[in-house]
């Protein structure tokens, strides 16, 4: 009996494959795309063909994992966000060799955005919280969004967004400031591992919040002016931590004022942070629910599940 969905997902700075069946997580492959240190990102041109090299590989390793007899459906990303003016090349080769797939296997083809993706793989040991509304975060090098989240049909949210940042994005800081203090690209690892070295923290980077909105382009500002005043690599590491926390933590506070208090889901690549998770805990009254740091990053797994939800879970 088909019983397991494969899932595809081509972001900015991953290539990702994953199955997921009845007993969850069967596969989960993944390859990042070179970045040449000092760099701050790659051109689309350039991961559309990263892509196009790293995907086969692993979809061959899939189907080691698993037979293509048991897949019973397609699932991939086909843009960053579930809206009608959301798009990204980066996504149509995943999108393209999965309908090459589901054509040949000749199941359904599940096409998902990469925000829900991550939001479904945030769930996975936290599923309770589809019983109700609840908030979710999702912090990446494209997205700082508040959203109101609520489960419509299996495989399927209704979200509404509620806030978000005006111009930087939470990853986009991170990595501008890690490049700047000599991390390698992506910077979330060596950023965090540099600020736990930090002996004083006492680097306070001002926060922008407004209502439902916040401001981060004034962060990276803040940080090159510590740096310039002799302040340690690991103490503006740590600021900067420190500062994500308490615009976080504004921000749910005025959600929860404005919409009442529900649980809050945190998912995306900046949330596997152990450190952020650590000062928002401290900070934060709301409830707080993250994912498996292995599947907070850019993943297929998310994708996947979706998809089984949607096509097999019925």
């Amino acid at each position: 009996m088909k019983g397991a969905v494969l899932g595809i997902d081509t972001s900015c700075y991953t290539t990702s494959v994953a199955c997921f069946g009845s007993s969850g997580v069967l596969y989960d492959g993944r390859t990042v795309l070179p970045v040449q240190r000092g760099d701050r990102g790659l051109r689309q041109s350039e991961g559309v063909f990263l892509h196009t090299r790293q995907l086969p590989p692993l979809v061959e390793e899939a189907f080691s994992a698993v037979s293509p007899a048991d897949v019973a459906a397609v699932a991939c990303s086909r843009s960053p966000v579930d809206r009608e003016d959301s798009y990204m090349p980066v996504f149509l080769t995943g999108l393209g060799v999965a309908r090459a797939l589901a054509a040949s296997l000749q199941v359904p083809l599940c096409s998902l955005d990469h925000q829900s993706g991550h939001i479904r793989a945030a769930l996975i040991g936290n599923e309770g919280l589809m019983e109700k509304p609840f908030y979710a975060v999702h912090l990446s090098g494209g997205t700082t969004d508040l959203l109101s989240v609520q489960r419509k049909a299996p495989g399927a949210f209704a979200m509404e967004p509620l806030g978000r940042s005006e111009d930087l994005h939470a990853g986009q800081l991170v990595d501008r400031v890690g490049v700047l203090l000599k991390c390698g690209f992506p910077s979330g690892k060596e950023m965090e591992a540099l600020a736990r070295q930090a002996t004083a923290r006492d680097v306070r980077i001002p926060s922008s919040v407004r209502g439902l909105t916040c401001s981060l382009s004034g962060a990276e500002t803040a940080a090159r002016r510590a740096l310039d005043e002799g302040r340690p690599a690991a103490e503006v590491a740590y600021g900067i931590y420190d500062l994500l926390a308490r615009t976080l933590t504004k921000l749910l506070t005025n959600a929860a004022r404005q919409q009442g208090e529900r649980p809050v889901l945190l998912c995306g690549g900046v949330a596997s942070s152990l450190l952020l998770r650590e000062l928002l805990r401290a900070r934060c009254a709301l409830p707080l629910f993250f994912g498996e740091s292995r599947y907070s990053s850019d993943n297929a797994v998310g994708i996947a599940a979706l998809g089984f939800d949607r096509e097999v879970a019925l």
